[in-house]
């Protein structure tokens, strides 16, 4: 077997009537789910699409994308998942960049969408639920999945454009085949009778693989949520008697500090990524909630998990765990050369799970994999036990007066202060150092504390070159699709 869709048409054979998919009250069953996709792959195929061409779909955590996705995938076609909030010009650049021959784009985003398949020639889909269904109903399901092999593309997922414009990470079948195959045997161990809370958007890898795809290889349930709500969440656990909870470190933030009596009592594992989870976070939700959170490493460009804190082992708070099956970690200095043990190194991955390359990027690509291990662009250390801990990005550590300070490390002191809900150490240019070291905090709901009372927590802590001289009190902190705290949009207040 290697097209990725395969695994919903076996999931439909063996258990066509369990739920796959709630949205709210609306519950969609295997069988369904497999036929409406089917349907989806002969509405393509009418809409000129042809094995190999490009399908990107800019949809919310609905039915429709599941839906869309498999279809395009039963058609041969290699799915561009895009952020429905992207604007006119964005969504030109990726339609442009990737080729695509299709955009689906859901009916009650502003239009952006449709303005950017205009501008790139691209034809456009509004996809509206009861006009989406009528359009279905009038093609027979598309008889088996196209044929693909495991180097073939399956999805072609851009990066966010930290360094520069948008990358294409070209994920194979195999590749995104093996990471669901793991994730769902040694890392989730997910059955028929689990059901998985789908806050993290589809569009993003985490979400598209960890939960969509877990979870239809399973045979699980997925809840969908829309879009990240604290209370939504907690009243979808409750109500749907979830198993399973997987977010970023902002979600689990915001759900520890949310006031809700709900029955979360049924969940048995909670799972991180995605960025660095602050261990006082980890415990304060364990501590509340009874649930133990799992942290793992992974990345667009690996389908997405590279390592995990796996259930069979001990876990380690704040560390990312151990290489899951398959995968091999190595942490590199400068040079390329192996660091020693417990030395700071970049992560560097080797596996299945890496990437084919960059979409229409041959240089980029050699960058990244210049001898078959890719290089992260994250630091991390290694301890005796095999476990790996990320120091914080490659690009994100501050160089002050010639010394090396890591952001994540002075983030954990700031989260021990009763009165941090968030925090956020960026660089602040200086004149004479380089860089001083700023911090953004966001306070817990009715807690107080000054910058300065702040900035003595952590100096009392660390050492004299590492505190932040600089602390500022803010109401929110910018995030990305996926949740991630986007430091690049982070800016010291002017005085």
């Amino acid at each position: 077997m290697a097209n990725l869709a395969q695994f919903l048409v076996e999931t439909a054979q063996r258990q066509p009537e369990r739920p796959a998919l709630r949205l709210g009250e609306q519950v969609t069953g295997y069988a369904e789910l497999d036929e409406r996709s089917a349907r989806a792959a002969a509405l393509l195929r009418a809409e000129g699409v042809r094995p190999g061409d490009r399908v990107a779909l800019m949809l919310p955590n609905v039915p429709e994308f599941v839906v869309l996705y498999y279809g395009a995938l039963r058609a041969g076609a290699v799915v561009v998942p895009l952020n429905p909030l992207l604007k006119a010009r964005e969504t030109e650049f990726h339609l442009n960049d990737s080729g695509a021959v299709l955009l689906c784009e859901w009916h009650q985003a502003p239009g952006e969408g449709a303005q950017g398949a205009a501008a790139a020639g691209v034809r456009h889909l509004a996809v509206e639920p009861a006009d989406f269904a009528g359009r279905l109903a009038g093609h027979e399901p598309a008889p088996g999945v196209a044929e693909t092999d495991d180097a073939d593309v399956a999805v072609l997922l851009y990066t966010s454009g930290t360094t520069g414009r948008p990358k294409g990470a070209s994920l194979t079948h195999g590749g995104l085949r093996h990471n669901t195959e793991v994730n769902k045997d040694s890392v989730q161990r997910m059955t028929p009778d689990d059901v998985v809370v789908g806050c993290l958007p589809l569009f993003h890898i985490f979400g598209q693989i960890c939960t969509m795809s877990v979870a239809v290889l399973s045979g699980a349930s997925l809840t969908l949520i829309p879009r990240f709500d604290p209370q939504a969440v907690l009243d979808a656990i409750a109500r749907d008697r979830a198993t399973v909870f997987e977010g970023v470190p902002t979600m689990y933030a915001a759900l520890l500090q949310h006031p809700s009596d709900a029955d979360v009592s049924t969940l048995r594992m909670c799972i991180s990524g995605g960025a660095s989870l602050p261990v006082e976070v980890l415990h304060g939700f364990e501590r509340r909630f009874g649930c133990a959170v799992l942290e793992g490493f992974g990345m667009s460009e690996t389908s997405p998990v590279v390592t995990f804190n796996h259930p069979d082992r001990p876990r380690k708070a704040g560390s990312i765990g151990t290489p899951i099956q398959d995968v091999e970690v190595r942490l590199l200095d400068d040079r390329g050369r192996d660091v020693a043990l417990g030395e700071v190194g970049e992560m560097a991955v080797r596996g299945p799970n890496v990437m084919k390359g960059y979409w229409n990027l041959p240089e980029e690509t050699a960058a990244a994999v210049p001898d078959g291990w890719l290089r992260t662009g994250d630091l991390a250390r290694q301890d005796e036990d095999g476990y790996f801990y990320v120091v914080d990005r490659k690009k994100d550590m501050i160089i002050r007066g010639g010394y090396n300070v890591y952001p994540r490390e002075i983030e954990e002191v700031l989260h021990e202060h009763p009165a941090v809900a968030l925090a956020a150490v960026v660089p602040v240019a200086h004149a004479r150092l380089g860089e001083e070291i700023g911090a953004a905090v966001v306070l817990r709901p009715g807690a107080t504390a000054t910058p300065g009372e702040l900035r003595d927590f952590v100096r009392e802590r660390v050492a004299a070159y590492k505190y932040p001289r600089e602390v500022w009190i803010t109401d929110a902190l910018p995030t990305g699709p996926s949740g991630k705290i986007l430091k690049r949009e982070i800016t010291a207040p002017a005085e």
